[in-house]
């Protein structure tokens, strides 16, 4: 009887665990619904869009429900030089902004601990562009670097730029204009991650007889690799499917137009939504995909 007892005793459950789930699963639904109405639902009718066939004698922009999969083989013969050039671009600007980012980033997390002042200055001149337009900041950049600006007359007085040359319009000014306004992406989370890096490690490794250079790259760089590849990912994202700093309007031309353009264009003067959406459906891919491999090459798989 005592051995029936411990065990009708020992198979109850505790409805505690189960209660939990249950209060877990509420409290993600208002999440899930968000998830669901504003991302999955776009993303399923993007695709679609894309695989749109024209109505046969109907109008500009009209288009009908099908499995036209060759629209993707058509933006891709089309277009794939603009995806070359967004990604070269985007590399580009993400490379720059890494050498430019990180000594500023190590400045006001590390060697600026000793005054709050200054780190707290630095810190609001970062972040102050954030509180300026992003047109506004790409088209002073245009005038700034006009024809006729101080910039220009100086770099051809100094007989770096030739006397026929131009900034605006180039490879140059869309790297630069890329650069310069995702600056502050990279700077913030390689400032948060070496703002927690603890001192005695670079102490240690003086004390060890390490020279300056030896520790950056055995103990700096380590400690601190989380935040660059967030800030690297959070400037080569954007920055692929930018179509501001490339478009002629701005800093760029017609000969260094990225895949953003050619969507912009597409989608609101050509009316062309299947093949708008085709490229950005190709794009998020072709970002994902190079994400991944990057993450993964980094060793820091918890960022996806």
């Amino acid at each position: 009887m005592a051995f029936a007892a411990f065990g009708s005793n020992s198979i109850q459950t505790d409805p505690a665990p189960r209660r939990k789930s249950k209060v877990a699963l509420i409290l993600l639904l208002p999440g899930l619904a968000y998830l669901a109405l504003f991302f999955l639902t776009p993303l399923v009718s993007l695709v679609m869009t894309s695989l749109q066939a024209p109505i046969e004698f109907g109008d500009v922009g009209q288009y009908q429900t099908a499995f036209r999969i060759e629209n993707y083989a058509i933006v891709i013969q089309a277009y794939w030089p603009h995806f070359l050039r967004a990604f070269g671009y985007a590399l580009a600007a993400t490379f720059f902004a890494l050498v430019i980012s990180y000594p500023l980033a190590y400045f006001i997390g590390v060697k600026a601990r000793r005054w709050p002042l200054l780190q707290a200055l630095m810190l609001t001149l970062v972040i102050a562009p954030f509180f300026i337009s992003f047109l506004l900041r790409t088209l002073a950049w245009k005038q700034l670097m006009s024809d006729d600006s101080a910039i220009v007359s100086a770099l051809k007085a100094l007989t770096i730029l030739p006397a026929d040359g131009h900034l605006t319009g180039t490879a140059f000014s869309v790297i630069f204009g890329l650069t310069y306004n995702f600056l502050p992406f990279m700077t913030l989370p390689i400032y948060t991650t070496l703002e927690r890096l603890d001192v005695r490690y670079l102490e240690a490794g003086s004390d060890l007889y390490a020279s300056p250079a030896t520790t950056f790259w055995r103990v700096t760089l380590p400690l601190s690799l989380p935040g660059v590849v967030s800030g690297t990912l959070l400037t080569f994202i954007p920055a692929s499917g930018d179509y501001i700093n490339a478009s002629a309007s701005f800093l760029g031309s017609a000969q260094t137009q990225m895949v953003g353009n050619v969507i912009e264009s597409q989608f609101i003067s050509l009316l062309n939504y299947p093949q708008a959406s085709a490229l950005s459906v190709i794009l998020m891919g072709l970002i994902l995909l190079i994400v991944a491999l990057y993450v993964r090459r980094s060793g820091t798989e918890e960022l996806l």
